[in-house]
């Protein structure tokens, strides 16, 4: 019990401290895992992943994931509890009183604080994902000077470069992205 009162703990954290969505919360959700040796980088990597192709959020499929890796069934239910109630909490407050926040100046400067701090957030999130599918980890030390061409992975950058020129010039979605990354990534791998 104390392991999913733990994995409440950690998802509730992360539910309530974190606003713009699954990608944002997923630095946070790895630094706490992190800190309690719940699972290495490479799991939590591919967690994500997993996450993409299943169907929910990404917060939540996260949450459940690494609930059931540390806890059973039992951590799994505690964990996606903990990570959704503070939405639902918040959503009920927020709801009560959107007419006065409406028009607020202060509403309105949190909001303004809020934005950058996500886009932060997002850019850590794509630097540990760079971090662990990009490169090798001995990537950002001295010895990438000694062979740049094997510590980068040409396949996952191949992979990389045809999502973006798939999503930005032919507009492809990201369902159909991430079903492709996958028969690719079978094909290259």
């Amino acid at each position: 019990m104390g392991l999913w009162l733990k994995l409440f703990y950690i998802f509730f954290k992360v539910g309530l401290f974190s606003f713009g969505g699954g990608y944002v919360m997923l630095p946070m959700i790895y630094q706490d895992i992190q800190t309690f040796g719940m699972m290495p980088a490479d799991d939590f990597s591919n967690l994500v992943a997993l996450s993409q192709v299943t169907p929910g959020p990404i917060a939540v499929n996260a949450a459940t994931y690494v609930g059931f890796r540390a806890g059973g069934l039992g951590g799994a239910v505690f964990a996606t509890l903990g990570v959704s109630l503070p939405s639902i909490i918040i959503i009920l407050i927020i709801t009560t009183f959107l007419i006065k926040f409406k028009n607020s100046p202060t509403a309105q400067a949190v909001l303004e604080g809020i934005r950058p701090a996500t886009v932060g957030m997002l850019a850590a999130a794509v630097i540990f994902f760079a971090k662990t599918s990009l490169v090798t980890t001995d990537f950002f030390s001295l010895k990438v000077f000694q062979n740049p061409l094997k510590q980068i992975s040409i396949p996952a950058w191949v992979i990389f470069f045809l999502t973006l020129l798939a999503s930005k010039k032919f507009k492809i979605g990201p369902i159909a992205l991430t079903i492709l990354g996958g028969i690719v990534g079978i094909w290259l791998f």
